[in-house]
């Protein structure tokens, strides 16, 4: 039987290279000690988890020691957002989730869940309140890595946008917060603490 496997986007911490749109908002300081504390809880949590493989796509290509053990850490690659989720998809060779790696509220239950749905659908979905989405897993491997190329990202179209280009009927599970503005991390991210 084919181990699922739960996919990470992360981007190496460092200011003014990370939560752009959020540090216009709070600075960039501030936006840094956000993403490495969430990214930080992210792997930690996930990462104890038995029940999947773990892969850590890393952006720049060449940041990938000083991860957790833990985590498989690869490269990111080149292309747009849509192009590299898909490519780390097409990888795995079973059911996949992929998310970011600043998502405050994730939790292995949710990612459980999302595994689930893959028996019943061939795409699932964690919305995010904002429109967009904070995951997205495959069953199987994607063959077009461009299928994402029209999504307006970073908008509240995302996610119908994404639906629309795969074609398929999708599954869904937890929908959690983005905190990618200045109004968001007021609303969630203060209340965690940062």
């Amino acid at each position: 039987m084919i181990r699922p496997t739960l996919i990470v986007l992360a981007k190496a911490p460092r200011m003014g290279r990370v939560k752009t749109r959020l540090a216009r908002g709070i600075g960039q300081a501030q936006a840094l000690r956000f993403y490495r504390a969430t990214l930080a809880r992210t792997l930690r949590v996930l990462g104890r988890d038995p029940r999947w493989d773990r892969v850590l796509a890393v952006a720049p290509d060449p940041a990938l020691s000083g991860w957790p053990k833990d985590w498989r850490a690869v490269p990111q690659g080149g292309g747009d957002l849509g192009v590299r989720m898909l490519r780390h998809l097409a990888r795995a060779p079973g059911p996949a989730v992929l998310i970011g790696g600043d998502i405050p509220g994730v939790t292995p239950a949710a990612i459980a869940r999302a595994f689930r749905e893959l028996r019943r659908h061939a795409v699932v979905f964690g919305p995010a309140e904002d429109g967009g989405y904070w995951l997205i897993g495959t069953r199987r491997p994607p063959r077009d890595l461009n299928a994402l190329s029209g999504v307006r990202w970073s908008t509240p179209h995302a996610l119908a946008d994404s639906i629309a280009a795969l074609g398929l009927e999708p599954g869904f599970t937890d929908t959690l917060r983005d905190v990618d503005d200045a109004d968001a991390y007021r609303r969630r991210g203060q209340a965690l603490g940062f």
